[in-house]
């Protein structure tokens, strides 16, 4: 495997984890190669570095090695950090999660690495939080080739009708069933499923949407529960 260099390539600390006795282990979301791996070797030893290892901080990394494990050479800052507190804070933790554990190493998302910046920029200004966590779900699962389809029928092109409901098979797709259902936790209005398309959610859509997004994502999570979540298992949980 040929030995790869990287200069200064925009990036964000997903984590990291303890090394032998000075180092890290970094996970990188970066803008042209995904996820990547490097070992920060001494870091905990370098005060001009430990402050940017930051997680929400954008940096501009430079390393280089083969892809099981790269080394991080020099890290700079590159803008101001995206302020998080409170529940914000782990809602960020929550993105973080999701892309350590669905993303694949040096799988080049350059589109998703926009749209988590917008995220970190709307969740650090106040937006909806329920609203912007919902359309990154429905971003991250079109760029990992999972989008839902969410207009028509499954196995049909049977247009979907705001009055009627449909059962969500993560398999399959929408199933239209009887009004009967709607309380079904896999069923929902078709109103609900084109609002979501159309990434047009209004309050009151918001807790169906995150229903549909929490089923079609735990498909990829597998039996493994989301950490975030549970620091979320509160009343008024956002993820």
């Amino acid at each position: 495997m040929n030995k790869l260099r990287v200069e200064l390539e925009p990036s964000f600390i997903l984590h990291t984890w303890i090394y032998r006795d000075t180092s890290l282990i970094v996970e990188l979301f970066t803008q042209e190669y995904g996820r990547v791996p490097v070992v920060a070797r001494g870091a905990r030893g370098r005060k001009s570095w430990q402050g940017l290892l930051q997680p929400f901080l954008p940096v501009f990394t430079s390393w280089s090695g083969k892809e099981e494990l790269m080394s991080l050479h020099t890290i700079e800052q590159n803008g101001v950090p995206y302020w998080l507190t409170g529940r914000k804070l782990l809602s960020g933790f929550y993105l973080n999660e999701l892309l350590m554990r669905l993303l694949h190493r040096f799988d080049p998302h350059p589109e998703l690495f926009e749209h988590y910046i917008e995220t970190l920029k709307q969740l650090a200004q106040s937006a909806e939080e329920e609203y912007v966590l919902r359309l990154f779900e429905k971003r991250l699962l079109d760029e990992l080739g999972y989008g839902l389809v969410l207009q028509h029928e499954a196995l049909s092109d049977v247009a979907i009708e705001e009055q009627s409901y449909y059962r969500f098979e993560p398999q399959q797709g929408l199933i239209k069933v009887g009004n009967e259902a709607y309380l079904a936790p896999n069923v929902f209005a078709g109103k609900i499923l084109l609002a979501v398309a159309q990434e047009n959610l209004t309050e009151t859509e918001l807790p169906a949407a995150k229903r549909l997004m929490r089923l079609a994502l735990n498909e990829l999570l597998g039996n493994k529960p989301l950490k975030t979540r549970e620091l979320f298992a509160v009343p008024g949980s956002s993820n």
